[in-house]
């Protein structure tokens, strides 16, 4: 069981996620949604001898984009201490430079970079994070001090996708420790439940299989250099979970992709918040490509659960926030990469 203090608030801020829509705001009212286009528009503030009039500008190159994958920046606030996490880094590292300046996203504040799970869209901004958190702390005075990287021991030399009678479909390699370490991140190995930041969170080991439609990546396999063969990988044991409470609400979870089940990965939250209610889910549901009997089941089981929030992005797609939105009207928060969620 995880050793949780519990919150006054928390802090989500969407720097990378496959969604973009800065007009939409949130339709639940207990969850604050910041980053539309009106604080972009007050990025582009103007100067008082404008020409124009105009008091500010919508610059387009202020409004972040989307890219397939993840990276939340994550504060738990408890009275005057904030405590900073980055949960994956999303794809490439362009994409993760682009918004987290378009942000201003200041890299020295993070503490920790928990990965979700050995995906290239999860852990390709890995390095490019290191070098602005270098950077950051340089210009604090406070170089030399590495960033704790906490990641799964099992790295995957390739991970990809083979559909009968199709050849293997390959993603491209995520970081080595090697190059992680050379870019100055403390590489953390864990695959067992463990508090991290002074327990303002916790990650989770390997995540128990007990739905039974909730059964894996189809198709994953994965590279072993040593055989030189590709083998079926379609569990993703690697795949673990962050968690937090907050007070008066309960317990709140971050997913990468939930390749280990949404559901499953819920109800383990539950356990390892010891009985706590659960209050929000975050991140990717892996529901986009789900069949119907495997979305409703999902719904079904999340509704079973009392989730008050669920804020779904990455992997989720339209036809299980849809169903989500009809079996659980109001408690659906889309995630949209440049806006800031608090609870």
């Amino acid at each position: 069981m995880a050793n949780l203090i519990e919150l006054d608030s928390l802090e989500i801020l969407a720097i990378i996620d496959n969604e973009l829509d800065p007009i939409s705001h949130s339709p639940n009212s207990s969850v604050i949604q910041t980053g539309g286009l009106k604080e972009i528009g007050l990025r582009g503030l103007l100067s008082q001898d404008d020409p124009r009039g105009a008091g500010a500008e919508m610059r387009m190159d202020k409004i972040c984009c989307s890219a397939h994958g993840l990276s939340l920046l994550i504060t738990a606030v408890v009275g005057d201490t904030r405590r900073t996490i980055l949960f994956d880094t999303g794809p490439e590292e362009s994409a993760w430079e682009r918004n987290a300046a378009r942000l201003g996203v200041d890299a020295g504040v993070i503490e920790r970079v928990v990965l979700s799970h050995w995906h290239r869209d999860h852990s390709g901004g890995m390095l490019k994070v290191l070098e602005h958190f270098a950077a950051a702390r340089k210009g604090k005075g406070g170089e030399g001090k590495g960033l704790p990287i906490d990641l799964h021991p099992a790295r995957p030399d390739f991970r990809g996708v083979q559909p009968p009678g199709m050849p293997v479909f390959s993603l491209e390699a995520d970081p080595t420790f090697e190059s992680i370490e050379g870019a100055g991140g403390v590489v953390e190995k864990s695959d067992q439940v463990h508090d991290v930041l002074d327990g303002h969170f916790a990650v989770s080991g390997e995540i128990p299989r007990v739905t039974d439609y909730e059964v894996g990546m189809k198709f994953g396999v994965r590279f072993d250099s040593e055989t030189g063969k590709w083998g079926s990988d379609e569990k993703m044991a690697d795949e673990r979970l962050l968690l937090c409470k907050v007070k008066g609400k309960g317990i709140v979870i971050f997913t990468g992709c939930s390749h280990a089940g949404v559901v499953n990965a819920s109800r383990h939250a539950v356990e390892l918040g010891g009985g706590a209610p659960l209050y929000a889910v975050v991140g990717g549901f892996h529901l986009a490509d789900g069949q119907p009997p495997h979305i409703q089941s999902t719904v079904n089981d999340l509704k079973a659960l009392d989730v008050q929030v669920l804020l779904a992005g990455h992997c989720t797609g339209w036809r299980a926030k849809y169903a989500i939105e009809k079996e659980m009207p109001g408690r659906l928060v889309p995630s949209f990469v440049g806006s800031k969620y608090t609870l």
